[in-house]
């Protein structure tokens, strides 16, 4: 994993909970880079279905949380759980484009929570220098072995998030810059 100073410096300084926001199709590497640059507890948003379980499953294993639910199913319940997570003193993490897509279309939710508890967002992007591509809805990457992969963040205010509907575009669009689809 490859991280320029800036995008570390990001990552590693705010000293107060933040909502980490990635698109789904990112998801696999989350856990190691909270694991090596955050140093606090993650609760995710991971879905209320089956399939969510095996997440929330191989969340508990890496000494995560889950708040169960999402935009059609539980999701009121599931962002009231990340609220409370956020003022207890967790970071807590969202896929806007999840459970199922379509890829890349956000979704409020991670908005909504962080103006409730009035938190930043800390966006997170990732690019493969070589990467398998799933057939899944999401196009899900799952990096090679020995492959290089840069991480980049971005800090959004509290205050960045006031009007909720500009607000949704524009981190739509700062976090599609920050996830290129390039794999070599």
């Amino acid at each position: 994993m490859r991280m320029a100073p800036a995008d570390r410096s990001i990552l590693e300084s705010c000293e107060r909970p933040v909502a980490f926001v990635l698109w789904h199709n990112r998801l696999f590497i989350s856990a190691e880079i909270f694991r090596r640059y955050r140093g606090r507890k993650l609760c995710g948003l991971v879905s209320a279905s089956r399939d969510g379980a095996w997440l929330a499953a191989f969340y508990s294993l890496m000494g995560m949380g889950a708040a169960r639910g999402s935009s059609s199913r539980f999701g009121r319940e599931a962002a009231g759980q990340l609220v409370e997570a956020l003022r207890s003193g967790l970071d807590v993490g969202v896929t806007p484009d999840g459970p199922k897509g379509p890829c890349y279309e956000f979704k409020e939710g991670a908005l909504l929570v962080a103006r409730r508890a009035d938190v930043p967002l800390l966006l997170f992007g990732a690019e493969y220098s070589s990467a398998w591509r799933l057939g899944s809805w999401d196009g899900f990457y799952l990096p090679t072995p020995f492959s290089t992969v840069r991480i980049r963040c971005e800090r959004i205010e509290p205050e960045e998030l006031a009007d909720r509907h500009a607000a949704a575009s524009a981190v739509s669009a700062r976090l599609r810059l920050l996830n290129p689809d390039r794999v070599q």
